[in-house]
């Protein structure tokens, strides 16, 4: 019989490789444009402290008593400032703090939520940190900048799926997509599950140290405003589900609790 060279076997096919760092577009928009924004510390000190006070987050500003003090921005301040002050940072310090926490837990939710309920999700929970503030600063005069807490708003609504199975913290997680469209945890769920409660009590404790001894993050001089922090988090939390697309199963995420390939639960 005729012998035939045996035809070399065919290379397997090659695995898509996914960068190691990979934003969404909508969460890269996000962070140019406070970039964009901060190149105000390039005007002339006059008016950069004008834009300051006309987009700054002043609870002074709603002061009733008032008769014969005005601010800059007028009434229309009043309002656009419970969102515009988390676009403004006082240095690169200060931005480089808030996109560390949002590379993870940003990138997670932008991915889930698409860009407009990205952004309006930012809005809502700017606005609740804004209003956290003026409840526990009514007579402040020092504007308020900075996007943190929507960033803390970001990081409250991933954990209500970032703990399930496949999701972007749990042992076993899929591609950047597929952990970012995990079905999540109702908040009765998760506020029972051990990791998340885990979670929230450092993140607390973290906050309340830095307001009880007066720590400052980015700013010389500048104060943690961690009242906003718990305002923007609690937003985030409580406030999930009105904006998230992905429909949870009637068992409510009941793989959350199964076990992961690393045989923790």
């Amino acid at each position: 019989m005729d012998s035939y060279p045996e035809s070399p076997p065919a290379p397997p096919p090659e695995v898509p490789r996914e960068p190691i760092l990979t934003l969404p577009p909508a969460l890269t928009a996000y962070i140019v444009l406070i970039a964009v924004i901060h190149l105000r510390v390039l005007l002339p000190p006059e008016m950069e402290n004008w834009t300051i006070d006309v987009f700054g987050f002043i609870p002074k500003r709603y002061d009733t008593t008032l008769l014969d003090v005005t601010f800059p921005g007028g009434a229309g301040a009043k309002v656009w400032t419970f969102v515009t002050y988390s676009l403004l940072h006082a240095n690169l310090t200060h931005i480089g703090f808030n996109v560390l926490w949002l590379l993870p837990f940003g990138s997670a939710l932008a991915r889930r939520f698409g860009a407009i309920r990205f952004f309006v999700f930012m809005a809502v929970t700017a606005a609740a940190g804004a209003l956290a503030h003026l409840l526990t600063h009514e007579h402040a005069i020092a504007p308020m900048i900075g996007a943190s807490a929507s960033v803390s708003g970001t990081m409250a609504a991933a954990i209500r799926f970032a703990f399930v199975k496949g999701s972007f913290l749990s042992f076993s997680r899929g591609d950047a997509e597929a952990a970012a469209r995990v079905p999540a945890l109702s908040l009765s769920r998760a506020l029972r599950d051990a990791r998340v409660l885990g979670f929230l009590a450092v993140w607390f404790g973290v906050n309340i140290v830095f307001g009880v001894g007066s720590l400052a993050i980015g700013a010389e001089g500048a104060s943690v405003a961690w009242q906003a922090h718990i305002g923007g988090f609690l937003a985030g939390l409580l406030l999930f589900s009105l904006f998230d697309p992905i429909p949870r199963p009637r068992s409510d995420a009941a793989d959350a609790s199964s076990v992961d390939q690393s045989g923790r639960v």
